[in-house]
């Protein structure tokens, strides 16, 4: 019994640590007047969820974004790929931003300065049982392959990390914008991104009408 409640201590203290580290920075930057501005995020559960765009008929894709448990505080990301028929995610590809390399030490003094960065998949963005949250949006073909240059795109140009001011959910909420969708404030801790994202496009009919556009 005493050693599952030290177990668990250590998990909260863990947690703890990870967002004092992250207030610490954010404190700091404020200290040197710079604004930023982070939005509440709820938290849910972590299906595949989100509004979906579904013709009868055809092929689905799906943008799913995502964040995973890390040393760290987490890290955000995006999967995508077609959806089977029993709404699995194949011929899976990540993006996302990251600082470069497998060493922590670009992770840490980017933390200061810009660091160079990477866009494709990092440590422990293929394993499902790191996932932390996801946000699904299914879409059809047309509008897959416009999304999938788009992120291409971004990817051949994204140059920096940097924790505060160009991060890996910064990066996420860029793809999202382009889709119509809305975004929390990139300094939230990767999961209450990602459900904060889910729950501020309940109901997303703007996105609705620019998968049906691109469809025509």
């Amino acid at each position: 019994m005493g050693t599952l409640r030290e177990l668990t201590g250590r998990v909260r203290a863990t947690r703890i640590l990870s967002r004092l580290s992250l207030l610490s920075l954010t404190a700091t930057v404020l200290a040197l007047g710079l604004a930023s501005q982070p939005a509440d995020a709820a938290r849910s559960g972590n299906g595949a969820e989100g509004r979906q765009y579904s013709p009868r008929g055809k092929t689905q894709y799906a943008i799913e974004f995502r964040s995973r448990y890390a040393m760290s505080y987490g890290h955000t990301f995006i999967m995508y790929g077609r959806v089977n028929a029993k709404g699995q995610l194949v011929d899976r590809v990540v993006a996302g931003l990251h600082p470069a390399g497998d060493s922590a030490q670009p992770w840490m003094l980017g933390h200061l300065i810009p660091v160079k960065s990477e866009t494709g998949p990092s440590d422990g963005d293929l394993e499902d049982e790191y996932v932390s949250a996801r946000y699904r949006v299914v879409v059809d073909e047309p509008e897959f392959r416009r999304i999938v240059a788009y992120i291409k795109n971004k990817q051949a140009t994204s140059g920096t990390w940097h924790a505060i001011f160009n991060n890996c959910s910064s990066w996420v909420a860029d793809v999202g914008n382009f889709m119509g969708l809305k975004a929390p404030g990139s300094l939230l801790m990767p999961a209450d991104f990602i459900n904060g994202m889910r729950k501020m496009n309940e109901g997303n009919d703007r996105r609705t009408a620019l998968s049906l556009a691109a469809a025509r």
